[in-house]
C-alpha cells in the first residue's frame, strides 16, 4: 500500500510541482493545506505517513504547524521545505522534531530521496 502525504504550502504551484513528483514517485496525495492552521487541521482529520511542511506560510508558520503536530503524535513524519538561505531555521526544524528538510526548487530525485529516508526513519 503507498504512504499517504499531506503537503503544505502556501504556493499552489509549488504543491502542485510536490504532487507530482510524489504521486510518480509512488505515494498518494490525501491532503493539502495553504497555510499552517490548514496543516494542523488536515493532519489531525487524515493522519498522513508523511507531512510536507513549507518553512514560511501565512497564518502560522510551518515551524509553528511542526510543534503543533508534534505535540498532537510525537511519531509524526514531517519534512520541512525551505528556499535557499533558511539554513538557520533548518537546525530548530530538526530539533523540533522534522525527520528531513527539502531546498526549493525541488528536484524530482532529491524529493522521493528525502522522503524515502524521513519513513524509513519513522518505521
Amino acid at each position: 500500500m503507498s504512504k499517504r502525504v499531506l503537503i503544505a504550502d502556501d504556493a499552489a504551484y509549488m504543491r502542485e510541482m510536490l504532487r507530482d513528483i510524489l504521486t510518480q514517485g509512488g505515494y498518494t496525495v490525501v491532503a493539502e493545506a495553504s497555510d499552517g492552521d490548514e496543516a494542523v487541521e488536515a493532519f489531525a482529520e487524515h493522519t498522513p505517513d508523511l507531512v510536507t511542511l513549507d518553512i514560511v506560510m501565512p497564518r502560522k508558520s510551518g515551524l509553528e504547524a511542526l510543534r503543533e503536530i508534534m505535540q498532537r503524535d510525537p511519531g509524526a513524519c514531517v519534512v520541512m521545505c525551505s528556499a535557499l538561505g533558511q539554513e538557520a531555521l533548518v537546525k530548530d526544524m530538526l530539533s523540533a522534531g522534522a525527520r528531513g528538510y527539502l531546498v526549493k526548487p525541488f528536484k524530482p530525485d532529491q524529493v522521493i530521496e528525502v522522503v524515502g529516508k524521513a519513513l524509513e526513519k519513522s518505521e
